[in-house]
C-alpha cells in the first residue's frame, strides 16, 4: 500500500496525529528517564569491569552529563540532512529509532565507564537524528485548512513530551535507589521500543512528505530563503544561552538538592527526583499561559512569538537567582528547604514554555517546506551549542582553577549575569526581525 504524499485537506486534526503524539510520549519517557540518573550514576554506583567502584567527582560528571547533552542535539543536524536528502523523514525516525533502542540496551547491561561511553553515544546518535525529523513531520501533517491548529497541536505535542517525562523522572530514580542501574536503564529503554513500535504502526495514516534533494539545492540558492536562515541561526544563537541554564536542572540543580531538606508535605523525595517538578509544571502553566496570561497580555501589546522568547529569556535568568541565594545558605551551615528549588523550578519552567514551545512552532513555520528538518536541526544545535557552553565552564572548573572565582554562589550568578546580558540584546531582535511562513501543500 503506497503511502500518502501530502496533508488531507481538512479542517479537523490529521489522522496520524495520535500515533505521532503516543510515540512522543514514550521516547521522552524513555530519554528522560534515563537522564534522571545519571549525575547519581556517575557520583555514586559507576564501577570498573572488576566491580570495584570507579566514582566521578561533581564536576567531571556535569561536564560529561553536558557534552553528552551537547552530542544529542548535534546530531540533529545529520539527521536532518539525512532525511531532507535521502530517506524521508519516517525512513530517518524508524531507522535511528533502532540505533537508540541499542543504546539503552547498552547502558542496561554495562555499568563501566566503557558501557556508559557506548551506551551514550549511540542513544545521542538515535535520539538526536529523530530529534527534528519527528518535530518537523509533526508540522508535515496540516496544510492550509487546518494550519489554525499548529499552535495547539504544538501545546500537545510539548504536553506528550512533560507527561512522559514526569513519571520517568518519578520512576527511574526510585528504580535506581531499589533495583539498581540495570533495571533503572532497562526500563527507559523498554520504552523506547514502545515508542518505535507505535510510530510503525501509524505509517499509513501519516502524509509522507519525499525528500527532494534538487529542490532542496534549489532552494538554498534563493535569496529570501537565505535571509530566513540567516534571520533564524541568530536567534537560536541567543536561544543558546537559555539552554545552558536550562540543562543545568539535570546536573547542578541534582547536586544542590543533596544538601537541601527534601521533605516535601511530609514526604521525603529523592534529589534527582525534583527534576519530575518541571514537567508537571509545563503541563499545568501551557494552559494557563495559552488561555490566560497569553490573551491578558495581548490586551495591552501585541505578544508575538519573538516578545515570549524575550520574556522567557528574563525568567530564565531571575530562576537562576534562586539557586545563589540557596546556595549561599548551604555555605552558611544551613539546611534550606527545597521549596526553594521548586520555586526555581516554577520559574525556569514558565521560561521553557515560553520560549521552547514558541521557537518549535515558530521554527516549522518560518522554514521553507524542503528544508524543514534541517531547521528544525539548526534549531535543536541551539541546545548544542549551550551545553557545549555550560561543559566548558564546567571543564575549566575542573582542570584551570577556576574554582576559586565560580565556586559555590559565584557559579550561579554567572549564570545569572550572561542570561541578563542575552536578554537585553535580544530585545532588539525582537524589534526588528521580518520573516515569511511557508506551509506544505495539501493533497490535490
Amino acid at each position: 500500500m503506497a503511502y500518502r504524499t501530502a496533508p488531507v485537506a481538512t479542517a479537523s486534526m490529521p489522522p496520524g496525529i495520535p500515533f505521532i503524539i503516543g510515540n512522543e510520549l514514550a521516547e521522552r519517557f524513555s530519554y528522560y528517564g534515563m537522564r534522571a540518573i545519571l549525575m547519581i550514576f556517575m557520583t555514586t554506583t559507576l564501577v570498573t569491569h572488576e566491580g570495584a567502584k570507579d566514582l566521578m567527582s561533581e564536576a567531571e560528571a556535569s561536564k560529561w552529563i553536558h557534552a553528552y547533552m551537547a552530542a544529542v542535539y548535534l546530531t540533529p543536524l545529520a539527521g536532518g540532512l539525512i532525511a531532507d536528502l535521502w530517506l524521508g523523514k519516517y525512513r530517518t525516525i524508524i531507522s535511528l529509532s533502532m540505533v537508540y533502542c541499542l543504546g539503552h540496551l547498552v547502558l542496561a547491561v554495562d555499568s563501566t565507564r566503557l558501557g556508559l561511553l557506548c551506551g551514550l553515544s549511540l542513544v545521542a546518535i538515535g535520539a538526536g537524528g529523530i530529534k527534528p525529523c519527528v518535530a518537523s513531520h509533526v508540522g508535515d501533517q496540516f496544510g492550509k485548512s487546518n494550519a489554525h491548529l499548529l499552535p495547539r497541536i504544538y501545546n500537545w505535542f510539548y504536553f506528550s513530551i512533560n507527561f512522559g517525562s514526569m513519571f520517568a523522572t518519578l520512576l527511574t530514580p526510585w528504580l535506581m535507589k531499589h533495583y539498581g542501574p540495570h533495571v533503572a536503564f532497562g526500563v527507559p529503554g523498554l520504552l523506547m521500543f514502545v515508542a518505535t513500535i507505535l510510530f510503525w504502526l501509524g505509517r499509513h495514516q501519516f502524509a509522507h512528505i519525499p525528500p527532494q534533494p534538487k529542490e532542496f539545492m534549489q532552494e538554498l540558492e534563493r535569496p529570501e530563503v537565505l535571509r530566513s536562515l540567516g534571520g533564524l541561526v541568530m536567534i537560536y544563537l541567543f536561544i543558546t544561552m537559555f539552554w545552558s541554564l536550562f540543562d543545568q536542572t539535570a546536573s547542578r540543580w541534582v547536586s544542590q538538592a543533596t544538601h537541601m531538606d527534601l521533605h516535601v508535605f511530609g514526604l521525603e523525595i529523592l534529589p534527582d527526583q525534583m527534576q519530575s517538578a518541571n514537567p508537571l509544571l509545563v503541563m499545568l502553566l501551557i494552559p494557563l499561559f495559552t488561555f490566560g496570561l497569553y490573551p491578558l497580555v495581548d490586551r495591552f501589546f501585541t505578544l508575538t512569538p519573538l516578545r515570549k522568547i524575550c520574556l522567557g529569556f528574563a525568567l530564565a535568568a531571575l530562576s537562576f537567582v534562586i539557586p545563589a541565594l540557596v546556595e549561599t545558605w548551604i555555605e552558611a551551615g544551613e539546611t534550606p528547604t527545597i521549596w526553594w528549588q521548586i520555586l526555581a523550578y516554577l520559574l525556569i519552567t514558565g521560561a521553557e514554555v515560553m520560549v521552547s514551545i514558541t521557537a518549535l512552532e515558530f521554527s516549522y513555520t518560518q522554514a521553507p517546506a524542503r528544508l524543514k528538518s534541517v531547521i528544525m536541526a539548526l534549531f535543536y544545535a541551539s541546545v548544542f551549542l549551550g551545553n557545549v557552553f555550560t561543559s566548558a565552564v564546567n571543564f575549566s572548573i575542573e582542570t584551570t582553577g577556576l574554582s576559586s572565582s565560580l565556586n559555590g554562589p559565584a557559579y550561579y550568578w554567572f549564570f545569572v549575569q550572561c542570561m541578563a546580558v542575552t536578554t537585553i540584546l535580544f530585545v532588539f531582535v525582537a524589534r526588528y526581525y521580518k520573516g515569511q511562513t511557508y506551509l506544505q501543500e495539501e493533497e490535490g
